[in-house]
């Protein structure tokens, strides 16, 4: 079986082609193909994603993606059988370029056609085993998965693969939002998770003189909210004097405590659901997993815990893939299918 997969949810044009092998017991996954073009030059030009200038590049990137990855994976149309696009969550503009890219393509192969929620996605690219930096026990349930990206940041009870509860989420900015906000403040360049990950390696962090909130870590629910951090490091930074703002002193201990604040909050917040919900097994997820410190730390606190590798935290549409293929026996008919911004995975 051969898995067409499109992703096109945020600024990434993603297309893959994956091949599953064996009985349904024991599946055996091949990557052919995992094609990303990338928009994060425009980004870094324009300060942030503008869905109506992402939309565009979609548009523009979708065609020789596709004639990549096939050439890349030595496929020809006629030998997809599931074609697997995102319909959201995502910016709207951008799920209908991808969704109608798919639903073309499945008019003209005559190929079945299968929609999949992202944020399930980002969860279930840990069931790819050459994709993941794995655990010694493997992924066992109940299982809690943190899904921590620039539009998202929810705990989700995972029963099995499709039985999803949330947990708690965000109530503002998403933790990689943060990320960019607190950079974008600070003078740094676009994205900011990256950049503020790479300055904070270049400090010790101690002594720090710089002390943050971590908003929320002490709420009995399960929520998030990193606007009021945001709000913090703006005001501090506009108490400092101008030489101070631009010192690498100052900047790498800022970056070093906001990169802490973010991931003692999403630590704290884990520890409490997996208690609170026996589980067995943490699986994290989006972008802000590939923070190599959030890794770190996580692997620490946690016996079991597991994560993509980091061109896989990211969006891809490997994910896409899998999750197609894990929900095969739910095609659509491809007139059907529609972009939802704001879909919902389990309650």
């Amino acid at each position: 079986m051969k898995i067409l997969a499109i992703e096109t949810s945020c600024d990434d044009t993603g297309i893959a082609i994956l091949e599953i092998l064996g009985d349904k017991k024991s599946p055996d996954f091949k990557i052919l193909a995992n094609i990303i073009a990338s928009q994060v030059e425009i980004g870094k030009k324009y300060g942030g994603v503008y869905p109506m200038m992402a939309k565009r590049e979609h548009e523009k990137n979708l065609v020789p993606t596709l004639q990549t990855a096939l050439r890349e994976a030595n496929v020809l149309e006629k030998d997809i059988n599931l074609i697997a696009v995102t319909n959201g969550p995502g910016l709207e503009p951008c799920l209908w370029v991808g969704v109608n890219f798919a639903k073309d393509l499945a008019k003209k192969w005559n190929v079945p056609l299968i929609q999949v929620n992202h944020i399930e996605s980002h969860i279930l690219v840990n069931f790819l085993p050459q994709a993941v930096i794995p655990t010694k026990a493997g992924i066992q349930f109940p299982a809690i998965a943190l899904v921590v990206s620039g539009g998202h940041t929810q705990l989700i009870l995972l029963k099995k693969i499709g039985s999803y509860k949330i947990l708690g989420e965000t109530r503002d900015d998403a933790a990689g939002e943060c990320f960019d906000k607190c950079a974008k403040i600070l003078g740094l360049s676009y994205p900011g998770g990256p950049i503020i990950s790479k300055l904070a390696k270049k400090t010790d962090r101690l002594p720090m003189s710089i002390q943050l909130p971590r908003p929320m870590i002490n709420t009995k629910d399960y929520d998030f909210s990193f606007s009021g951090l945001k709000t913090a490091v703006l005001y501090y930074h506009q108490k400092q004097d101008k030489k101070t703002q631009k010192s690498k002193k100052y900047i790498t201990e800022m970056c070093a405590e906001i990169q802490q604040a973010i991931i003692d909050v999403l630590i704290k917040k884990t520890i409490k659901s997996v208690k609170d919900y026996k589980a067995k097994t943490i699986i994290l997820g989006g972008g802000v997993s590939a923070n190599a410190e959030l890794r770190k730390q996580f692997l620490e606190k946690f016996e079991n815990v597991i994560f993509p590798k980091p061109e896989l935290s990211t969006d891809n549409a490997v994910m896409t893939a899998i999750t197609g293929y894990f929900h095969r026996k739910k095609t659509v008919a491809w007139e059907k299918i529609q972009a939802d911004a704001n879909l919902r995975i389990g309650k």
